[in-house]
């Protein structure tokens, strides 16, 4: 499938689902398609990203990933609070990116052309640009240091292996690029090279643990991610708002998208969705299906050991350490990158 189609069936899923909804605002784009061509290939792996904005403070929960007319959807929600000023909008780096340039889908109000108005001339400001990799920078400080140690291991991994993945988006925003998800890895190693610092990609693989892996290790794992993915999908019940990640529609992502990154070459690089999505389907399995889960278990934890080194909570408060006494290093490394970019201004 077509970028344009998938944008149109998106355009068509809007009309159809959520113009009607009380307190709408409208809708954009969000994610890996924004600023791509309209001829440009969607890959089976790729989803495209939609953002409804809701005039409630609280909105309801996300929908997710869904099929609609042959393109796979991932749809979520935004208060229109955390839009309203353009300056905070400008400094965040999870939103800015959908209004650098025109990625409205529906504008009722006209608001949201308005904002793209505001963001999109100053998005490239350098001091922009930097506060934006401070927000990055930010969350990983935040998030690594609300770790919680009593909660079941299944969660402990994600909630360090999450933040440790958002040292790519800070070399990425400075860069200019999408802080892409799962393909954060790959998209960090080409700003890297592109920009003269290749030295530092095999040390954000060991923050992660996988810098030493091989493809047969790799591959091996995703097979057990196979096992795992297809024996929670049945069974998942209580939502969670990871929950549309572990759907027959998304499977195509979850495994499909490891595989393609393994015949790519790029076993590394599949590591991180690999690991977070069987940690997910043991949240889910923990809740919804216990001894699924038990039997389970030692596949998740040979792949959390086998494939980032972690075996226990002080393996992760030891990591923990790695990653804040690394950040120091990766901030000059994106300094670096913000002061040689050509499209930065200002």
């Amino acid at each position: 499938m077509r970028v344009g189609q998938a944008r149109a069936a998106a355009a068509n899923w809007v009309s159809a689902h959520a113009r009607s909804a009380p307190g709408y605002r409208g809708a954009y784009f969000s994610g890996s398609t924004v600023g791509r061509p309209d001829d440009a290939e969607l890959a089976p792996s790729s989803d495209v990203d939609v953002v409804v904005v809701t005039e409630e403070d609280t909105p309801p929960a996300k929908p997710g990933k869904l099929r609609y007319e042959d393109a796979l959807l991932e749809i979520s929600y935004v208060p229109w609070a955390d839009l309203r000023d353009p300056d905070a909008v400008l400094s965040s780096y999870h939103l800015a990116g959908s209004f650098r340039t025109d990625a409205v889908i529906d504008d009722p109000t006209g608001t949201l052309r308005g904002l793209y108005a505001a963001v999109s001339p100053r998005f490239a400001e350098r001091s922009q640009v930097r506060r934006r990799c401070l927000d990055a920078r930010h969350r990983v400080e935040s998030r690594l240091a609300a770790f919680d140690t009593s909660v079941p291991f299944h969660e402990q991994v994600p909630a360090w292996m999450f933040p440790t993945g958002v040292t790519t988006h800070v070399l990425l925003v400075a860069a200019l690029r999408n802080p892409t998800v799962r393909l954060r890895y790959r998209a960090a190693r080409d700003v890297l090279t592109t920009y003269g610092q290749p030295e530092l990609y095999p040390e954000l693989l060991a923050l992660l643990g996988c810098a030493d892996v091989s493809a047969r290790q790799v591959r091996h794992h995703v097979a057990e991610l196979t096992r795992t993915f297809d024996a929670t999908v049945p069974v998942a019940r209580t939502p969670f708002f990871f929950s549309s990640d572990l759907t027959e529609q998304a499977r195509p992502i979850a495994v499909g998208g490891s595989l393609e990154l393994l015949d790519r070459g790029e076993h590394r690089e599949a590591v991180f969705w690999i690991v977070a999505t069987l940690a997910r389907c043991h949240t889910v399995l923990a809740v919804d299906a216990p001894a699924l889960h038990a039997a389970r278990l030692p596949a998740f934890e040979a792949a959390v050991a086998e494939l980032t080194g972690i075996t226990g909570t002080a393996d992760i408060l030891a990591r923990r350490e790695e990653v804040t006494r690394f950040l120091p290093r990766l901030w000059t490394a994106a300094e670096a990158i913000l002061a040689a970019n050509p499209e930065t201004t200002g």
